[in-house]
Parts: structure tokens; C-alpha cells; sequence
């Protein structure tokens, strides 16, 4: 025999609803675009903060009154003078596709004076600027000397080239081989 149970709230479904699952009405036209679109604002505001934090926290957002600043005063570079370093020998790299490069700014630094080590071709062949190297503060003077005696040579220290033991190093570019009509 059946038991009968009373009657409940749960008893009593309106009209005009279909029933799915237990007493759940089905799902309202477009509640999934309604979803999509909080999820996409919710999107839109994480990458705006995320933005926003990066750019503050990279300095990069002044909030201060745009009158109020104040050009840096350039505080003068103290450079040493040229001089030659006859211990410490110079290795020459050739950064550009003219071949026998290295070895003739090589020559012209023997004329000067300067002792060169080796003379080879660099990973890169597609250098526009011929730059000096040092690895040391101490070594400013002898790179300033040799950068005196290649045209458009630029000096820059350079710590990469000391872990390798080459303490004082010349990088060829198009701007030497253009100067030297190589």
C-alpha cells in the first residue's frame, strides 16, 4: 500500500512552467550572455588594475603638479684622458660583412702603438657602430687611446668582456668600414 504524504509548498507548481529536474524552473532567454558579460567586464577590470599597477610600480605615473618639475641639472661625466697600455693587449672583432676587417684596424692600431691580441670576426655581422669596451674604471684611459685611433669609435664599459678575461675590446662596425672605405 502507497503512503500518502501531505500536501506542500513544494506541491504547487504555476501554470504555464515546464518542470525540470526537481521543482527548478528551466533557464531565462539569454542567461548565458548575461554571464558572458560579467565575466568579460570582470576581465576588462583585472587588466586595467594589473596595468595600472605595473605602470606605478615602474615609476612611470606622476601624479604630481606638471609645473612643479624640474629639469635634473646635468652633473659632469668625468672622462680620463687617452693614453696606450702597453700590458694590457687589445682584442679587435670584426662586426660587419667586409672580410679581412679586423685585421687591418689591427695594423693600424700596431702603428699607433697599441698592442693588439687577436683579431677575429664577431657572432654579429650587422654592427652599425664601432664601439671600445673596457672591463675596469682603470681601464677608461687606455680604451679612450684606442678609440684616438680608429675613426668613429665610440667607448663604453662593459663588465661581459672581463668575465671572459678580455679586458680592453674593439667591436668593428659599418660606421669603420665606411670611414677606413673598406
Amino acid at each position: 500500500m502507497a503512503q500518502k504524504f501531505p500536501r506542500d509548498r513544494f506541491d504547487s507548481i504555476p501554470h504555464g512552467i515546464e518542470r525540470v529536474g526537481a521543482h527548478r524552473a528551466p533557464a531565462r532567454r539569454g542567461a548565458r550572455w548575461v554571464a558572458f558579460g560579467w565575466a568579460a567586464l570582470a576581465t576588462l577590470v583585472l587588466v586595467a588594475v594589473g596595468i595600472g599597477a605595473v605602470v606605478v610600480f615602474n615609476d612611470r605615473l606622476n601624479f604630481g603638479d606638471p609645473g612643479a618639475a624640474q629639469t635634473p641639472t646635468p652633473t659632469p661625466i668625468a672622462t680620463a684622458p687617452p693614453t696606450v697600455a702597453p700590458d694590457v693587449p687589445v682584442t679587435v672583432l670584426n662586426g660587419t660583412t667586409t672580410t679581412g676587417l679586423a685585421a687591418r684596424a689591427g695594423e693600424a692600431l700596431v702603428a699607433a702603438g697599441i698592442p693588439v691580441g687577436t683579431t677575429a670576426n664577431a657572432s654579429a655581422s650587422d654592427l652599425t657602430e664601432t664601439v671600445v669596451y673596457y672591463a675596469t674604471g682603470d681601464l677608461e684611459g687606455a680604451a679612450r687611446g684606442v678609440a684616438q685611433a680608429l675613426p668613429e669609435a665610440d667607448v663604453r664599459l662593459s663588465e661581459q668582456f672581463a668575465q671572459i678575461g678580455t679586458p680592453l675590446v674593439v667591436v668593428l662596425g659599418s660606421d669603420y668600414a665606411a670611414a677606413t672605405g673598406g
